[in-house]
This record gives C-alpha cells, sequence and structure tokens, in this order.
C-alpha cells in the first residue's frame, strides 16, 4: 500500500484502524458520524453500540473521510444481526441518492427469514441464494470482497457467493447502475417491520 493510501485511511474518529493489519474502522459504535442518511434519518439509531435499522424505508450512506469515501478494490466486513421478518441490506459501490432504492451499485442481502426468498449474503437479482446460513437473534460476520471484476461473500467464513463479471455484461431490468465501478456503502432500510443490527464495520482497502 502506498504512503499516499495510508495517508488516505490514516484518520481520526470512526477511520481509527482496527480488526487486525489494514483493517480500518468507518463506524464508532457510539455516533452516525460519517454517514449520511436518505429519506428518513428516524430509521437509523444508535443501540449498544451498533447501529439499529428500523423503520420506513432509508438509506444509510457511507460519507466519511476514508478513503473519500470512494472505494474500488476492498475487502469489508460488519458484525450483523436479524430479527424476525427482516429485511436489509449492505449496498456497495453506490454513491448518495436522496430518495428511493439506490440504483448504482450492488446490493448484498441481508435476509434470513423475510417473505423475499433471496437470503443473507446474496449478490441481490446477480447471484441469489436460497439457502439459509445463520439464524435470527444471533450475531453473525458479512464478509464483502471487491477485486477487479470478481466479488466474493461469505457469511462466517463459508463463502456464499463468487461472481465474476464477464465481459460485455447487461446489468438485469431495473438495476442498470448494477455494475462493476466503485463508490461508497450504505446500509438499507427496508421496511417499518425490518429490524436488523450493524455494528463493528470495518474496512481494508486494496490496490
Amino acid at each position: 500500500m502506498s504512503a499516499a493510501l495510508l495517508g488516505l485511511v490514516g484518520c481520526s474518529g470512526a477511520g481509527k484502524s482496527g480488526g487486525g493489519k489494514g483493517w480500518i474502522s468507518l463506524f464508532d459504535g457510539k455516533s452516525l458520524d460519517g454517514w449520511k442518511f436518505s429519506e428518513k434519518p428516524g430509521t437509523f439509531k444508535i443501540e449498544n453500540g451498533s447501529i439499529m435499522v428500523a423503520g420506513v424505508r432509508s438509506h444509510l450512506y457511507y460519507d466519511g473521510s476514508v478513503m473519500n469515501h470512494d472505494f474500488k478494490n476492498f475487502e469489508v466486513k460488519a458484525q450483523v444481526m436479524t430479527k424476525a421478518g427482516s429485511n436489509s441490506g449492505f449496498y456497495f459501490h453506490t454513491q448518495f441518492q436522496e430518495r428511493g432504492f439506490p440504483d448504482k451499485g450492488f446490493e448484498v442481502q441481508v435476509n434470513n427469514s423475510h417473505t423475499d426468498w433471496k437470503r443473507t449474503a446474496s449478490l441481490y437479482d446477480i447471484v441469489d441464494v436460497r439457502e439459509v446460513y445463520v439464524k435470527d437473534d444471533e450475531w453473525f460476520t458479512l464478509y464483502i470482497k471487491v477485486d477487479g471484476k470478481h466479488v466474493t461473500t461469505k457469511i462466517n467464513d463459508k463463502t456464499v457467493v463468487e461472481w465474476t463479471e464477464p465481459e460485455g455484461f447487461t446489468p438485469p431490468g431495473g438495476h442498470s447502475g448494477r455494475v462493476i465501478s466503485k463508490g461508497t456503502f450504505a446500509l438499507q432500510g427496508h421496511d417499518p417491520k425490518s429490524v436488523a443490527y450493524f455494528k463493528d464495520i470495518m474496512v481494508k482497502p486494496l490496490p
């Protein structure tokens, strides 16, 4: 990693390193500093050191100083817990959008028991999985890696999705911005009945 890159990631507050060599925190466990709401900010609040997602549709975008919230190749991980019937998501390569579900980037699904059959760690509408690997009301690690055109998702170190964007890839209908590029991360508030928690959100920029 170059000196310039180290300078970008060596930030204070939520930018402090942790979780091992090269990992940088994006969430300080106490505030939403460095994050930006869309639509309804009341959907997100701090509870016991985690971001609680509960409320009407809204998205919480990372808007902090780490890599100037612009990530291309990276590993990112978070501790996540869902409640019964919850539907949420972790976006990457996205950008702030005032309303609606993000048009740019990819959603990694967070859903262990919602009526939507596409389960946790699916690369939503790209590679969807039916298997349920973890239970509601239990913390688990959600991991995402993007290296070039290749995307990996894992739950608790178990690989769920391996996908490489093919040459000439055409995104699925309704997702014209779902192509490998660069951008920030976002957490999804899906609907008023969906309750989920995120903590220990860490990123490791890659060359």
